[in-house]
């Protein structure tokens, strides 16, 4: 069974710095996409970033420039680096990978991990 675990969220300032880390772990054959989704109180999940096995990367426009995602293939990790952030940050963040195992490829998330910024 595959878990992905999150950790690095918090409290920060506007303007301030967090970086997220997600660690896949199970038996995997391979992790295709590796990303970051975020919900905000009664708003949808939307798309932050996404990195490929490539390391070929995709942001939201809300996030470019600010924002950089990368992986550690060895590790099964993907981070977000998150700068310059704002109050319009805040909400839950979410890992997603699109996984290889046993029983074929599938699309697993993490639990969650909160990010508030205060103004």
């Amino acid at each position: 069974q595959v878990q992905l675990v999150e950790s690095g969220g918090g409290l920060v300032q506007a303007g301030g710095s967090l970086r997220l880390s997600c660690a896949a772990s199970g038996i995997i054959f391979s992790i295709n996409y590796m990303g970051w989704y975020r919900q905000a109180p009664g708003k949808q999940r939307e798309l932050v970033a996404v990195v490929t096995s490539g390391s070929s990367t995709t942001y939201a426009n809300s996030v470019k420039g600010r924002f950089t995602i990368s992986r550690d293939n060895g590790k099964k990790t993907v981070y977000l680096q998150m700068n310059s952030l704002k109050p319009e940050d805040t909400a839950v963040y979410y890992c997603n990978a699109w996984v290889k195992t046993t029983q074929g490829t599938d699309d697993y998330w993490g639990q969650g991990i909160q990010v508030t910024v205060s103004s």
